[in-house]
């Protein structure tokens, strides 16, 4: 590290003495220290004289193709956090400007690594267009600290390849804004993997669209973000098991007990038909999501029960396998069968761990990724020495709604990294893919996105720390947070928070309805509609998750409750007025045929517009 030297001779030759003697390792740690803000820290940083200036003459610099498709979304990126759009020209880099140079003979940056150095101009240098991308996300967060950045050079090169976040969207919906941010947030931290177990609108089974599914065209642009930001969207219909948003009005795909009880969380494994099912559901997410791989969740097939209720599956299994078959290995059959699928589409599989228990005779097919959040018999060491690949998706990480949140803090003091599994700790990280945290919504009226969105970013940051660098970067965790603080949000990123009319007594007006209600804004940005007879609340029909999804149900006042978030609503501004969406169903409001107030899908009934007055 270079220090100032003051007039002084004699401070200046004790100085020299001092750097002289000391050892490597201190000198090393003096770089460390130097080294600017960033998220995730930057660990090989070499600090030099003077400083790079960012100003409204600077310019991109991006010689092909590759290079010009990073250099355009930094534009866009520049501009969407105050500092201009700066032009992008092919060559001759002069003072001031910022290089953008993808060399794929530096193999040694992998594939998401780069270079960045600081001087008169700032170039970043990658052996991947994607390597290329996460420094310019570094400079980013340089730059939300102010236009100076101190001259150096570091090489920044991640830990772990599969550096994630997984939301449950499943049976409750959250908004695209919501998903939306995340991808932004995930890019700008240098998470890569974003894994969607939800519901898309299907076409080729009608019977199935029970709320909260997206449209294709939902799920198409929140790819295309993903592509856009080198974020991959990897999606997952669990199952045999969790599987009633799909099969509840398909008795015929369901498992049935020795009672003849039907099971319509659990899909007969045994049946052909429900084979073909699940995969024409592969088929019809493959038209909108690109991705490499394909998650079936296969978890808690027996959550509650066991497999001696099922006679079928173990005649299933040994008519297959042999008399020495387990009901176990139906199961894994299915898996396999799904594996095999799949990769003729050009996927590979993803599995949660919970089903590995051991008491299987056929081995899951070879190249399917375990992820493990569970502790089984089948530790993560033995699924690692048998070839496959795992990813820590630790309970120790869950996120969920109105129940268990990660000890963020806690985590971060004892130096978690990716080798931290649920029952054992990994002296190596060979066979670790990486980690990530998942957000599920177990009680969906537990919380709203707002407030999941305050735990889950620190939760966020500490992900992305652990799975790129040094989990321990700071020397507390109040250290490493203020990190988090200094970078801010991502460019684009929404203040979801935002009320767009001030408290107040309002009147709203739609075509054939009106309703005088006192707007109060709550603590987790959304508003409650106080009227004489009490808050407008969705209440009545099916409960899923805690929470009334049923299309149709009504809006209607009830006794106010500041703790019950059925009763927050988010006023979205559209033409002419605004929408009225519930903070939990995620539905909007419309006006029925007789004049009441109900919810519905946007895409199944015109969403009234209100204008408050």
């Amino acid at each position: 590290m270079r220090r100032r030297w003051r007039s002084s001779g004699v401070l200046a030759v004790l100085t020299l003495m001092v750097l002289l003697v000391a050892p490597l390792p201190a000198l090393a740690q003096q770089a460390r220290a130097a080294a600017p803000v960033t998220v995730p820290a930057l660990a090989d940083w070499t600090s030099a004289s003077g400083s790079y200036t960012y100003r409204r003459s600077t310019r991109l610099v991006a010689d092909g193709a590759g290079e010009r498709r990073v250099a355009d979304t930094l534009a866009g990126d520049l501009r969407d956090a105050g500092h201009g759009t700066p032009a992008v020209v092919h060559s001759g880099a002069r003072p001031g400007d910022i290089v953008i140079d993808v060399r794929p003979s530096r193999t040694t940056l992998g594939a998401d690594g780069y270079e960045l150095r600081a001087g008169d101009r700032l170039s970043i240098t990658a052996a991947t267009g994607t390597g290329a991308f996460y420094g310019t996300r570094t400079l980013l967060q340089l730059l939300a600290q102010g236009d100076r950045v101190p001259a150096g050079r570091t090489v920044d090169v991640p830990r772990y390849k599969e550096r994630g976040v997984g939301v449950c969207a499943c049976y409750i919906h959250v908004s695209m804004p919501w998903l939306e941010n995340l991808v932004r947030e995930m890019a700008y931290h240098k998470l890569n993997q974003l894994l969607l177990e939800l519901k898309v609108k299907s076409d080729a089974h009608p019977e199935a669209n029970t709320w909260g599914y997206y449209t294709k065209d939902e799920i198409r642009r929140l790819v295309a973000l993903g592509k856009r930001y080198h974020v991959e969207i990897i999606p997952e219909i669990n199952s045999p098991g969790h599987m009633d948003p799909w099969i509840e009005s398909r008795p015929d795909l369901q498992l049935t007990d020795a009672d003849g009880a039907k099971q319509p969380s659990r899909l007969d494994i045994t049946r052909p038909e429900a084979f073909a099912y699940y995969t024409s559901l592969i088929d019809e997410y493959a038209e909108v999501f690109p991705a490499t791989s394909w998650h079936m969740g296969a978890d808690e097939y027996m959550l509650g029960s066991d497999f001696a209720k099922y006679p079928q599956i173990l005649k299933y299994a040994q008519d297959r396998y042999g008399p020495d078959a387990t009901p176990q290995d139906a199961f894994i059959d299915f898996v396999n069968r799904v594996h095999t699928y799949a990769a003729g589409k050009g996927r590979k599989l993803r599995i949660w761990n919970d089903g590995l228990t051991g008491a299987n005779t056929v081995p899951v097919t070879a190249g399917t990724t375990v992820e493990h959040w569970l502790n089984v018999a089948v530790k993560p060491s033995r699924l690692i020495a048998q070839g496959y690949p795992v990813m820590n998706a630790a309970y120790a990480l869950y996120l969920v709604r109105g129940g268990f949140h990660s000890d963020t803090k806690g985590l971060y003091d004892q130096s978690w990294d990716p080798r931290g599994f649920e029952g054992e700790k990994l002296a190596s990280a060979d066979g670790v893919t990486g980690a990530k945290i998942s957000l599920w919504p177990d009680n969906g009226r537990g919380e709203t996105e707002n407030e999941v969105a305050v735990a889950l970013w620190p939760a966020l940051r500490h992900i992305a720390q652990a799975t790129w660098g040094d989990p321990h970067p700071d020397a507390t965790y109040a250290g490493f947070t203020a990190r988090g603080t200094a970078v801010g949000h991502a460019p684009g990123w929404r203040d979801l928070t935002r009320v767009p009319v001030a408290d107040g007594s309002y009147t709203f007006r739609t075509s054939g309805r009106s309703f005088t209600a006192e707007l109060r804004r709550t603590p987790d940005g959304y508003v409650t509609l106080r009227t004489a007879d009490g808050c407008l609340e969705v209440r009545g029909g099916k409960l899923t998750l805690n929470v009334p999804l049923q299309p149709g149900v009504e809006a209607a006042p009830q006794t106010c409750d500041p703790a019950n978030t059925l009763q927050r609503w988010q006023l979205e501004p559209t033409a002419g007025g605004h929408r009225l969406v519930n903070a939990i169903t995620r539905m909007t409001v419309s006006v029925t045929d007789d004049g009441r107030l109900a919810q519905y899908p946007p895409d199944q009934h015109p969403p009234a517009v209100w204008q408050p007055t």
